[in-house]
């Protein structure tokens, strides 16, 4: 069973920053792109940032500067590194695992950033 589980969301004041983590569990973690997506109110789901497994890293225009995302294969995580937080930052926010050949796809469940004064 394919698990992916975030931690890290919170409420956060402009210019703040905050790490998100995800971690996975059944699937061969090497092999699978990694990747951070966001949803605001009212809104699709974006893109933030993706990181291979060879660790090559691609960003929204909206976040690069100021958003990190890393990968530990030995530990099966991901993490997003936020800094210079935005109030248009909030999101809910989810970790999505992407085999990079046969299209399987999965998610965890997300979690709540909020940017707020």
């Amino acid at each position: 069973q394919v698990q992916l589980v975030e931690s890290g969301g919170g409420l956060v004041q402009p210019g703040g920053s905050l790490r998100l983590s995800c971690a996975a569990s059944g699937i061969i973690f090497t092999i699978y792109t990694m990747a951070w997506y966001r949803q605001a109110p009212g809104k699709q789901r974006e893109l933030v940032a993706t990181i291979i497994s060879g660790g090559t890293r691609n960003y929204a225009d909206s976040v690069k500067g100021r958003f990190t995302i890393s990968r530990d294969n030995a530990k099966n995580t991901v993490s997003l590194q936020m800094n210079s937080l935005k109030p248009e930052d909030t999101a809910v926010y989810y970790c999505n695992a992407a085999h990079p050949r046969f299209g399987y796809n999965y998610w965890g469940q997300g979690t709540q950033v909020t940017v707020s004064s």
